[in-house]
């Protein structure tokens, strides 16, 4: 049995954070409609079906359709989509991904559809003032990335605004400005980002300067944020990999063309950024396994506790980066996710909670910034079904995490440890007190938790029926699911004194006075 004592007179104040912390990503293959990653079976999300796709001559490239299908334009004037996304408060909503870098925006009707030469997509004036109108209905703050493509321009001719001017005009006028941009998803993979052949980091540096320049000019009020990059070591360890200095397990590398540094990309840049930012996942999903075996992780290691380190290992990582492009500025993860490639079968299960809920408590003891969870409502790692938007586990413990947890990070004295995993902050409410967030990641063993002397209110967090893999998660012991008429089901908490017991894979928020 693991214990823990919670002495809130011993906490002591570490950072503030942005309290818009815990944001997300809406994919812009979404907003026009696209190619996402296919949906795994009700059979293989259970984890009694087996999902394996074999592997092909040409990599990754060979092996879409296989991995992909395609998904016709997320309605985000849909009222319960636009309602839990209410519930969550406000935050920041990206809206980008390797579509939005291939993408057209039609605004005048002048293509019928048809994606003009050099581009692959094309986003429609509806289909933008949907996200207008969503981003303005949820209290959110916008941003994206921009189109950057043979379409509209090669690699030796510099890139111009021609296509980013409507976009941040058309927001603008609307009522709805950008507020943060990043130039491109993805940027270190070059040519596989859908960037004009021959493109080279010299090409993006020069590009990147452009475009930020002429942001500033243009509309100062958003933030220059970058480089967002996704390489091998922000994929996430493989089960395999040598732990000890950060080094990644690879396999990103292996798929793409190409590949550039962060200092590739960002070294000599003449045009400062305000934030930056990367992508983390912790490996690669089952889509993914076959052609990236070593950065795959099995679901009997998702509670692991080199799994879970994961997360604030690549924080760490990147904090170099971000003192020496953006000293004293933000650190954005602008994708987050257990898994690039859809996420793993578990992942729309309360398994993935433990490490949600770690990867939140653990970011800001490091530093202060956003995490985009990606996504929003698609593929299984969306905090909402892609078809009906109910929500999952990690979208509860994600609004929990919300409505409870204060922009104060507080050191709660308890190293991290199998089965106690402790954080502190400060009460969302404003009231005296503090709020811990306990994962017990030991499937085999409780954890008690001595409690402070008074009452406490504690939100004990399970897997229907003590399933890990379960797709419902209980709150107190009560089923999370929405009520009939569309409201958000009982979310109090139990009053609790004395001692607390966290059953084996239990989570809890406990609220302090």
């Amino acid at each position: 049995m693991h214990k823990i004592a919670l002495k809130p007179e011993t906490l002591k104040p570490v950072r503030k954070v942005n309290p818009m912390m815990n944001s997300y990503n809406v994919e812009f293959a979404e907003v026009t409609g696209g190619t996402f990653w296919k949906a795994y079976t009700p059979e293989q999300v259970a984890g009694v079906e087996e999902f394996h796709v074999e592997p092909k001559e040409g990599g990754i490239a060979a092996l879409y359709g296989d991995l992909m299908q395609v998904y016709p334009p997320i309605d985000l004037k849909n009222e319960t989509i636009r309602r839990r996304a209410k519930e969550l408060g406000p935050l920041w909503i990206r809206v980008s991904g390797t579509w939005a870098t291939k993408t057209y925006y039609d605004f005048d009707h002048e293509t019928g559809g048809t994606p003009p030469e050099g581009y692959l997509n094309v986003l429609t004036k509806d289909q933008w003032l949907g996200v207008l109108d969503f981003v303005k209905a949820v209290d959110g703050k916008l941003m994206v990335s921009v189109a950057n493509c043979p379409g509209l321009h090669s690699a030796d001719e510099p890139w111009t605004p021609v296509e980013a001017e409507k976009l941040f005009r058309l927001s603008k006028e609307y009522g709805v400005p950008i507020e943060a941009a990043e130039f491109a998803n993805e940027p270190n993979m070059l040519e596989d980002t859908g960037f004009p052949a021959g493109y080279t980091a010299a090409d993006y540096r020069r590009d990147q300067d452009l475009f930020f320049k002429w942001m500033k000019e243009n509309y100062p009020e958003a933030l220059a944020v970058g480089p967002s990059n996704l390489d091998a070591g922000n994929v996430g360890f493989g089960p395999g990999a040598d732990q000890s200095d950060n080094k990644p397990s690879g396999g990103v590398e292996n798929l793409a063309m190409q590949m550039a540094t962060c200092d590739e990309l960002l070294d000599g840049t003449k045009e400062p950024l305000d934030v930056y930012s990367y992508h983390y996942y912790n490996g690669v999903s089952e889509r993914l396994a076959s052609v990236m075996p070593q950065a795959h992780w099995p679901a009997d290691k998702a509670n692991s506790e080199e799994y879970l380190a994961v997360a604030g290992n690549m924080a760490k990582a990147n904090t170099g980066f971000r003192d020496r492009y953006v000293p004293g500025g933000e650190m954005w993860v602008t994708e987050s996710g257990d898994a690039g490639g859809g996420g793993d079968t578990w992942a729309s299960t309360y398994l993935d909670v433990l490490r949600t809920l770690n990867e939140l408590g653990e970011f800001g003891t490091i530093t202060d910034g956003v995490i985009f969870h990606n996504t929003l409502a698609s593929s299984d790692y969306g905090w909402l079904d892609h078809h009906d938007f109910s929500p999952r586990p990690n979208y509860f413990a994600a609004l929990l995490w919300n409505r409870l947890m204060g922009d104060q990070v507080l050191d709660p004295q308890e190293p991290v440890r199998m089965g106690a995993h402790v954080y502190a902050r400060n009460r969302k409410d404003g009231k005296n007190g503090a709020v811990y967030v306990i994962i017990n990641n030991d499937l085999n063993e409780p954890t008690t938790v001595t409690l402070p002397a008074g009452e406490s209110q504690a939100y004990v967090l399970e897997g229907e029926n003590g399933n890990m893999r379960a797709k419902v998660m209980t709150l107190n012991g009560r089923p999370l699911v929405i009520g009939e008429n569309n409201e958000l089901p009982d979310l109090s908490p139990e009053t609790v004194s004395g001692e607390l017991t966290l059953t084996p894979g239990a989570c809890a928020f406990v609220v302090t006075e």
